[in-house]
């Protein structure tokens, strides 16, 4: 049962893409839906089996690498963890499998697409239930490989090539933060299995290694290295530009990405090396950090993005930023929750945006569109549930994890989750402000677009509301349901999967703190949300009119450009290596130096030999006479000359052996 989960998403996949001809595109994204289906049930049985009834398997297939000390074998593991991301995995994949094949139905290409989708959750797949770090790292690299896959599905769009381009290029930075981090995982324990990694740990705290020359504790140093990996696949602050270029791809696409799969793998990192990272006090200060300040960066950036899917796209920013932060203060139960029930409702909310663009005629520019919610309300109502869970509103799913990462970080009482925690909440304000200027500009604000395209709208077929609909219900019970079993306090449902320090253990802290800071994120909800919606349903020339002013204009500007991080990168790093690379490394040294001695400086002194040559040749037979005889005296000479001194060398040697 346990590989079939795994290895029958890769059966899919393979039947698709290699007899997609002969299935056609019903048959092949009926083959893919059923592999990716069964899948989910069977992650349903684990689950029930290895995270309710407490029964964790670990399945050793065969040897893959061994020399001398360094040992990796084919191997799975099933925990609590484990079972919960497969959940998750299997579910949204399934659910966006069924919406691709209305939503893609007149594409010509469709057996390849699904063929790619199937791939995607294989290597996910892969990914959570690898035992080891190398073979977490093939999943790794293979969800990478098929981000830039379906990114640039449309390969004939000049933008998607440059996305897809640039999705691997800024993922590779991670990756080699990885690699660097399991190279040292197996310098300093002599293993890459998780097991044996996380039972030494704490023997390893005063463990030094040397990096670039200098003296690092060890597990700090592997803890930012895998920090990194993680920064990277989770689009957190520095490689985050890569995520809302992803949106080239298909609606599909971005929904798989962003709520179950990619963006996902860093968090799950950081979750499965708890017990490694417990013992990395500077790494985990960092690893908060950085999520507070994504929170918020994105959270702003998206308040005034005008692309539907852009919007929703940084959105998926924010909430890894908080998931992160959680991490870093040692609450990885917290932050696995969030991520669970995140993965519904964006799910939600990215094909709610691909009915939306389906019925103006792909248009996702929001200024286009306007009073949707007359001719597609059943998607108005989908919008409306998956964006107050992302809002975090009572009772909905958001509400129950979202809420509890901020009252964490006040609970925790440093500095670091402090600044996390206000960071996080102002970006909870930003949060509901541009979610409600989503829905106001979409479907309540008087139409913009085009009048044939708003008059020909409509809902899109059953399939796809169905798989609204499916999605709607976890989003709004599912936070409520699961909350006790995965953070409630004395749970064991975690068991061995996750590991806190005693000294860590904040969230029991968050049950005293005081009321009004635990209330403060939902009243800056409630209050962005409400004046989001007074600002562009009822001011909006108010609106327009500050925003053309001086300051509006310059605040504008510089987070509608994404706080200028694409313009520093491309003009300040990326033009100065291209110049360096090009007038230095290519002019100078591989067409200057290494040519002039290599094999064009070689070719040119033979072809002056050669042409020197010809001026020996005279014509004269005896003139070649004359040299054929210096020739054979000198040839003489040598042979005699070498005679001599070999039998020099003879008497020596007869000389020291006769005086000994």
């Amino acid at each position: 049962m346990y590989l079939n989960i795994v290895f029958l998403p890769l059966f899919g996949s393979i039947a698709a893409g290699f007899f997609g001809r002969f299935l056609g595109g019903k048959g092949a994204g009926l083959v893919s839906i059923l592999s990716v289906g069964l899948s989910w049930f069977l992650s349903c049985l684990a689950f029930y089996e290895v995270g309710l009834g407490g029964s964790p398997t670990y399945l050793r297939l065969m040897t893959w690498l061994e020399s001398d000390f360094f040992h990796v074998d084919w191997a799975f593991c099933f925990d609590s963890l484990t079972v919960v991301m497969l959940f998750v995995v299997t579910f949204v994949s399934t659910l966006v499998h069924l919406y691709s094949m209305e939503y893609m139905g007149g594409d010509p290409h469709l057996p390849r697409f699904m063929s790619y989708l199937s791939l995607f959750t294989f290597f996910m797949l892969i990914l959570v239930t690898a035992d080891n770090f190398v073979q977490m790292f093939v999943g790794w690299e293979g969800v990478g490989l098929c981000s830039y896959l379906l990114i640039n599905f449309w390969f004939t769009r000049i933008q998607a090539n440059k996305a897809a381009i640039k999705a691997m290029l800024v993922n590779r930075v991670g990756d080699f933060g990885l690699a660097l981090g399991i190279f040292g995982i197996f310098i300093c324990f002599g293993a890459v299995d998780y097991a044996t990694v996380f039972a030494l740990a704490p023997q390893f705290s005063s463990f030094t290694l040397t990096f670039l020359n200098f003296e690092f504790e060890a597990l700090n140093l592997i803890g930012v290295l895998l920090f990194i990996g993680a920064v990277g696949k989770s689009a957190q602050l520095g490689l985050h530009t890569w995520l809302p270029d992803a949106m080239e791809g298909p609606t599909p696409v971005s929904a798989l990405i962003h709520a179950a799969t990619m963006v996902t793998a860093g968090v799950f990192l950081l979750a499965r090396c708890s017990p490694l990272l417990e013992y990395c006090p500077k790494a985990l200060l960092l690893v908060s950090l950085v999520g507070g300040m994504t929170a918020f960066f994105a959270a702003t950036t998206a308040l005034v993005q005008n692309d539907l899917k852009r919007v929703i796209a940084y959105s998926t920013c924010s909430q890894l930023g908080y998931m992160i932060f959680a991490c870093g203060l040692s609450n990885y139960s917290v932050a696995i929750f969030h991520l669970g029930n995140h993965a519904f409702f964006k799910a939600l909310l990215f094909l709610g945006a691909g009915s939306v663009i389906h019925a103006v005629g792909d248009e996702q520019d929001m200024r286009k569109m306007g009073g949707l919610r007359r001719l597609l309300p059943f998607t108005y109502a989908m919008m409306m549930i998956g964006s107050l869970a992302l809002m975090g509103m009572p009772f909905l799913t958001g509400f129950y994890s979202k809420d509890v990462i901020l009252e964490v970080g006040y609970a925790t009482y440093s500095g670091a989750s402090h600044f996390a925690y206000w960071l996080g909440s102002l970006a909870a304000f930003c949060t509901a402000f541009y979610s409600i200027r989503l829905l106001a500009i979409c479907f309540l604000a008087e139409p913009n677009g085009s009048r044939s395209l708003l008059l020909s709208a409509s809902e899109g077929s059953w399939l796809m509301g169905s798989v609204l609909g499916l999605l709607a219900i976890p989003s709004i019970f599912i936070g409520y349901i699961s909350r006790d079993l995965f953070i409630g306090l004395g749970t064991g449902f975690w068991g061995n999967a996750l590991f806190s320090l005693p000294t860590h253990l904040s969230i029991i802290d968050a049950e005293f703190m005081p009321t009004s800071m635990k209330i403060l994120p939902l009243c800056l909800s409630i209050s962005g949300g409400f004046l989001s919606f007074l600002l562009h349903y009822k001011y909006n020339k108010n609106l327009f009119s500050w925003k053309i002013s001086f300051i509006g204009r310059k605040l504008y500007t510089f987070l509608n450009r994404k706080w200028l991080f694409d313009k520093v990168y491309n003009e300040v790093i990326n033009q100065n290596l291209l110049d360096f690379g090009y007038h230095f490394t290519y002019k100078s040294i591989d067409r200057g130096l290494i040519e002039s001695l290599g094999p064009f400086g070689l070719s040119t002194s033979l072809l002056a030999q050669v042409k020197q040559s010809r001026s020996w040749q005279s014509g004269f037979v005896y003139h070649y006479s004359l040299v054929l005889v210096l020739g054979v005296i000198l040839l003489g000479l040598f042979s005699l000359f070498s005679f001599s001194l070999s039998k020099v060398f003879g008497l020596l040697c007869l000389a020291a052996i006769l005086i000994k």
